[in-house]
């Protein structure tokens, strides 16, 4: 039988505000067996940015990293972030360790190739070193990854928290029993958008289709779903779409299964 290991991924937003933050690790830390935390950090890249002269330039939600850029989000996700994730966490106990792909060669990605747009220096995932990361966690670690990889060619690159953890959980999946929790700003997926109370407990690809085709599921949601099911397929227990603040409740939001 497969040890439990629960990855959480949470964007910016929440670990960038010392409330939001605070109650996000006391949650975190109660979790029980093995786990992982994948974070952003956007907004305080903007920020830096800001003032430090450099333009922030977005295509589709998506910063374009050009050598500037990549300097101040290796000081702010590796860094300020990360860090004060990491000592959040050992303020509660954890042996809380801060990683980006590059250390101890965990997640290794290429540069994104150009096509319409060139987004620099921008990684695609290509490797998780899932025997580093059991070997941290079995020895009393808990990982904290900042969204940036490397090619093992000497560049850092800018890389989406959402594919890094789901990328993350697809390779531990072979040696640990994975949830994979990915946090945002509604409590799961919403019958109607603008009612919070009406959650869809759990969706498999069947269900998931129906809803497609109803227009229930639309925009946005409809990736974060097909990559939920995606990890699924490779063998994560489920998925789970919840709010930041539900994470000591992992009965709550929505469940993403194989199968009902």
């Amino acid at each position: 039988m497969k040890d439990k290991l629960t990855i959480i991924k949470v964007g910016g937003k929440i670990v960038e505000e010392p409330g939001s933050l605070d109650n996000l690790l006391r949650d975190f830390a109660t979790i029980d067996g093995f786990k992982l935390l994948v974070h952003g950090g956007g907004r305080s890249a903007t920020k830096l940015a800001g003032e430090m002269g450099v333009e922030t330039r977005m295509v589709d939600g998506r910063r374009i990293t050009d050598d500037a850029m990549l300097r101040i989000v290796t000081m702010v996700y590796g860094g300020l972030v990360n860090k004060t994730v990491v000592a959040g966490l050992q303020s509660l106990g954890l042996d809380a360790i801060g990683l980006t792909g590059a250390d101890l060669n965990i997640i290794r990605s290429h540069k994104r190739p150009v096509k319409e747009i060139d987004y620099g220096w921008v990684g695609d995932v290509d490797e998780v070193n899932a025997g580093m990361i059991a070997g941290l966690l079995k020895i009393g670690a808990v990982p904290v990854i900042a969204p940036l990889t490397h090619d093992k060619s000497g560049h850092l690159l800018n890389t989406n928290a959402d594919t890094m953890a789901g990328e993350t959980a697809k390779a531990m999946a072979e040696l640990f029993d994975v949830t994979l929790v990915y946090c945002f700003e509604k409590p799961g997926v919403l019958m109607d958008e603008n009612d919070d109370s009406s959650v869809i407990p759990v969706i498999d690809r069947k269900s998931f289709s129906d809803l497609v085709a109803s227009g229930v599921v639309n925009g946005g949601m409809i990736p974060k779903i097909e990559n939920s099911l995606k990890a699924v397929d490779a063998g994560v227990s489920e998925v789970i779409i919840t709010k930041a603040d539900s994470i000591g409740d992992l009965s709550a939001g929505t469940h993403v299964v194989a199968s009902m």
